[in-house]
């Protein structure tokens, strides 16, 4: 703009309004008044400082684009994502990595990989949600056209997590109403009458009630895969109350859902704690404990262990579902997302860990338990055995064998084992061990349906603790259950401007169907199947792919100049080698580590054998391998498709409005796909970092009739991209030469 503009003085007529381009560029000081009803104003660049442009008429609300949602409050948000990031993993998943993989010592890794995956990728995500303020589609579409496949990718893998992940809540809801007995219905095993006499059900004796009760009455499960039996009734409408009540709580966005969001997100805390003080009552949760943070430091050295940390970082963040992105593009502009990140990171990682001794505790009095079983049993035996397998003085005399402790036992099977060295195992003795007990690795639905609802059976006012753990499970799955139907819905609604009840109902309706596949008799293996092969090899070529996006493509000098144009302050050059060759060389790693681990391992699956009352591992069919497949290419598929079609130029950039980023009025509104390097500057800035000799004018090369509000860029004719102005009182400006601007 000339530094010495003169004002010029505009007469609007009933009948034609007459604009000449001087009118446009007129001096701001003296335009708001005259231009107050009918214009806008552009605002001079003086020392490298911008102005927004200012509305003058308040006049055509009515055409304007709706204000997008926020957020309520600071702590709705943060809940938000608090639930989403912390849910079903971090109850049964994680405290089988830390028992399985060296106790304590897991802690290390893990917390190596938090801060050098976990936290960096999780505020990459955070800040390009709140910087775009779009969902998943948007945002890679801003970020570079080619690449927003990632978008839809996101969506696709939210859709598959989301089909089965609300068949685990399902699960929960099932016991949950079946908790209100006493005793519980899987206290002890149930018995079958026949015209004779009455007897123990064998598939239950040979395993345990517990066990009993989930695979035959809960699941009623089939012997494989392919014996679909028929729809599980009891289990179909507890999938349809699932459904429901995430239905209901998205309907109307996060209005409804960040309200749930203060029920769903701190129950599960509340319940942790209880059943923790509670555990420390019981004999023998110390020694769970101790089993816990005693460190098996040798275990540290696989790759293994290091392997499964990072994937468990990765997952238990949820990164790359776009649901971060999707709750992050409702905050404020100017809101401190790396405190939200290094937040949420570290109130996972001690939910993990509260979660870990609250396990580990109960497991240690289920130990004591059964160990205290095994005693008893044994104990017998030896009294069958005494005077004929075994000679009585063995027996030491402090020993009463009415009342025989774990400690009396191991002495007197360790006296008989170097007595009778080679006929000590005809004898059929077990071992009694309370560390091979706690050494039982158990995770997934063998913790939460198992392991830990047998453990309850003994606790005093069982019905109680077991209503409380099962309503802390439904709330920890839909928690996570919103942040993934949300990285479904804010995507299309942001890309293709639907009604998003109907786009919610309509998606919880569809999800519904395709997951009847689920509660079959057969639908646990299909569980088993998707949450292998669903999410994680798609996921990890995502997140890749997001961060190659943003570090090499959109660049980390840009990212961070738009970072600290946001946060006020620039981020820890931590972040920036992080971002640019520490994490995705990581998830590069991670990614061959598990195709190496894909293909070392055949697709199977554990299949419950009803003669035998055990888990037998089976191989999928052949079509069940080609569903494995169809899952992982369909979720990554369309990466490469936008990539080939934008290359090609058989999608316009522009096609769809996916790329459009648009304002309210009396905003500059810019094509971003069309941006140059240099020209790609904050949405809110016309001239940002030139000065006013080197800008350049802000008049568009060609100015175009308007007959409304202005919804996108302006177009030159010769193809290149300009900014566009909104004149909401101007209705008929003629076309002008060229030769006249």
């Amino acid at each position: 703009m000339p530094k010495n503009s003169k004002n010029v003085k505009r007469e609007i007529d009933d009948d034609e309004v007459t604009e000449s381009v001087k009118d446009l560029l007129s001096n701001e000081d003296s335009c708001e008044d005259s231009f107050k009803k009918s214009s806008l104003m552009v605002g001079d660049v003086k020392q490298n400082k911008e102005r927004d442009v200012e509305e003058g008429s308040e006049e055509d609300d009515e055409e304007e684009e709706e204000e997008r949602p926020a957020w309520s409050s600071k702590l709705q948000y943060i809940l938000a994502q608090v639930g989403f990031s912390v849910g079903l993993g971090n109850v049964w998943r994680f405290p089988y990595l830390c028992q399985k993989n060296g106790g304590g010592a897991y802690l290390v890794p893990y917390l190596i990989l938090l801060l050098v995956i976990g936290i960096p990728l999780f505020f990459l995500e955070l800040a390009v949600g709140q910087r775009i303020r779009r969902g998943s589609i948007g945002v890679w579409n801003y970020i570079s056209p080619r690449l927003g496949g990632i978008g839809f990718a996101s969506c696709l893998v939210c859709f598959f997590v989301a089909l089965y992940y609300n068949v685990i809540i399902g699960w929960s809801l099932f016991y949950f109403s079946q908790s209100f007995q006493q005793p519980l219905p899987w206290h002890e095993c149930p018995l079958v009458k026949n015209k004779t006499n009455t007897y123990v059900e064998p598939e239950c004796e040979k395993s345990s009630a517990t066990t009993y009760y989930w695979y035959r009455v809960a699941l009623d499960i089939s012997d494989s895969i392919s014996e679909s039996g028929g729809l599980n009734w009891r289990m179909t409408l507890c999938l349809l109350a699932a459904w429901t009540m995430v239905c209901l709580a998205m309907m109307k966005g996060i209005q409804s859902s960040g309200k749930v969001m203060y029920f769903s997100s701190l129950f599960p805390y509340v319940v942790l704690i209880c059943f923790l003080a509670r555990a420390f009552l019981l004999k023998g949760s110390v020694d769970g404990i101790i089993h816990m943070f005693t460190p098996k430091l040798e275990i540290m050295l696989e790759p293994k262990v290091w392997r499964e940390a990072a994937t468990q970082v990765f997952f238990a963040l949820g990164l790359g579902f776009g649901g971060v992105i999707a709750f992050s593009s409702y905050n404020k502009r100017d809101n401190n997302c790396h405190f939200d990140a290094v937040l949420v990171s570290f109130i996972n990682f001690f939910t993990s860990v509260l979660a870990t001794l609250v396990v580990f505790a109960v497991l240690g009095f289920k130990a004591n338990i059964m160990n205290a079983k095994c005693v008893e049993m044994n104990t017998k035996k030896i009294t069958d055995f005494i005077g004929k397998e075994i000679n009585p003085s063995l027996i030491p005399h402090h020993i009463n064998f009415s009342n025989v402790s774990p400690e009396d036992y191991q002495q007197m099977t360790n006296i008989i084992r170097g007595v009778m060295e080679n006929d000590y195992p005809r004898l059929g003795l077990d071992n009694c061990d309370i560390k091979e007990e706690l050494n039982k690795a158990v995770q997934g639905t063998g913790l939460a349906f198992i392991a830990f609802t047998e453990a309850m059976t003994h606790f005093p006012a069982s019905p109680f603790w077991s209503v409380m753990f099962f309503l802390m499970l439904v709330n920890l799955g839909l928690g996570s259950m919103f942040g993934t139907i949300q990285g479904i819905l804010t995507p299309i609604v942001d890309t293709f401007k639907v009604r998003k009840e109907y786009l919610t109902v309509g998606c919880c309706v569809l999800a519904f169907c395709i997951g009847l596949l689920f509660v079959q008799r057969s639908g646990n293996y299909f569980v088993a199947m998707f949450d292998d092969y669903s999410a994680t090899l798609p996921l990890l070529i995502v997140v890749l792919l997001e961060n190659i996006a943003v570090a090499w493509v959109y660049g980390t000098d840009k990212f961070f100049e738009d970072l600290k144009d946001m946060l006020g302050f620039t981020p820890y050059r931590y972040y920036y080698y992080m971002w640019k060759f520490i994490t995705p060389v990581l998830l590069l790693g991670l990614l061959i580590a598990s195709l190496i681990q894909l293909g070392l391992s055949p697709p199977s699956y554990s299949a419950w054998n009803q003669h035998l009352a055990q888990e037998q591992s089976l191989s999928y069919p052949p079509w069940g391998l080609a569903v494995c497949i169809s899952l992982v290419v369909t979720a990554i598929l369309p990466v490469p498709v936008v990539f080939i079609l934008r290359c090609l130029n058989i999608i316009d950039e522009n096609a769809g409005g996916l790329s459009t980023v648009s304002y309210k009025k009396g905003r500059i509104i810019k094509d971003t796909a069309c941006r140059t390097r240099e020209e790609d500057e904050d949405d809110a800035s016309l001239l940002n970092t030139k000065t006013p000799s080197e800008a350049p004018s802000p008049m568009p090369a060609n100015y175009r009739k308007q007959s409304g509000p202005a919804s996108g860029a302006d177009v030159t004719l010769n193809g290149s991209c300009s900014t566009g102005y909104i004149m909401p009182n101007i209705t008929d400006i003629p076309d002008m030469p060229e030769s006249d601007l």
